[in-house]
């Protein structure tokens, strides 16, 4: 296999290990275990196999030595940050849909766009503002397309809805407390071992962070407490959903580039739908399908240049080597 078609296999692996995340957490709820156990355990293991990855191989660990206190600094404070975007979304789904919940989730693109106009580099024209309206459109088919029957409380919405605005402001304040960095050429090179790093510093200060606040209210998440039912998705959220997704996405861009990585990222939320259908019995009404539709236009366009879609992949929590 050359390089390209690796890079391509890389990606779409890791788009499928990030949205098998709420396939994965379903059964956890299903078994007793409520969201911030589930995120406390989630990070534990993600960032155990991000370190173990890390000091494996001789360059990454050079790459830890030879990491500025700034960037040490910057991925602590991205981490913490991050814990916003992850909660609200797996607190959502304790009760929406994971197939409802992964097309709303996917609007952020949108949003970067026309956070873009006015900090970063823009879109030509409306695009943006189109772009999001789109989006936005696609996201009020498919909740208010939404069988009565079925209707998930109102928190529930609220949380996924507010998700993917929190992750749009993450990446903004990513790209000013980063920087910017070279480009990827398409060829494999030494980014991997710069990247592995700042992704273990990053998803370490996650887990601090969820696993204080499970002491602070009281909730702490003990093994013992967790039914062993739950153990083998619990554990496949932190090693597939998280380390896993990150690291192919990451080995991805580095043989095909982050713009071609982000568009091939776009089937993400078809994965978790389809397999929401296959595994959970869920399905979207034509309504929903419908706005699926709009939302996947709207990030489309929205990716549309070249240059904008660069810095915001870059900057994502998946890439996580600035």
């Amino acid at each position: 296999m050359d390089g390209r078609a690796l890079g391509i296999a890389l990606v779409l692996v890791s788009a499928c290990s990030f949205g098998s995340g709420a396939l994965l957490a379903k059964p956890v709820y299903a078994a007793g275990v409520p969201w911030l156990t589930l995120l406390a355990w989630r990070f534990l293991v993600g960032a155990a196999l991000s370190w173990a990855w890390l000091l494996a191989s001789g360059s990454r660990r050079a790459a830890l030595r030879a990491l500025p206190r700034r960037q040490v600094a910057a991925a602590f404070a991205l981490g913490v940050l991050y814990v916003g975007n992850s909660a609200t979304y797996y607190a959502g789904i304790e009760t929406v849909s994971a197939s409802l919940a992964a097309l709303v989730v996917y609007i952020y693109p949108a949003i970067v766009a026309v956070l873009a106009l006015f900090v970063g580099q823009r879109l030509a024209g409306a695009r943006a503002w189109a772009a999001l309206a789109l989006a936005l459109t696609g996201v009020v088919l498919a909740v208010g397309g939404i069988d009565p029957a079925t209707r998930p409380p109102l928190a529930g919405l609220v949380q996924v809805v507010a998700s993917p605005l929190i992750y749009s402001v993450w990446i903004v304040l990513a790209a000013r407390l980063t920087g910017e960095r070279r480009e990827s050429t398409g060829e494999a090179s030494d980014a991997g071992a710069e990247a592995a790093p700042a992704t273990a510093v990053m998803t370490s200060a996650t887990c601090a962070v969820y696993w204080l606040g499970s002491l602070a209210v009281g909730r702490p998440p003990t093994a013992v407490a967790i039914p062993s039912e739950a153990w083998p998705p619990l554990l496949a959220i932190g090693a597939i959903a998280t380390f896993l997704a990150i690291q192919a996405f990451t080995a991805g861009a580095r043989r095909i580039g982050a713009a071609q990585a982000a568009l091939l990222s776009t089937i993400e939320p078809l994965w978790t739908i389809a397999l929401a259908g296959l595994l959970l019995g869920e399905s979207l009404t034509p309504i929903q399908a419908l706005g699926g539709g709009l939302i996947l236009a709207g990030v489309l366009l929205s990716q549309a240049t070249p240059e904008l879609l660069r810095r915001r992949v870059r900057l994502t929590f998946r890439v996580a080597d600035e």
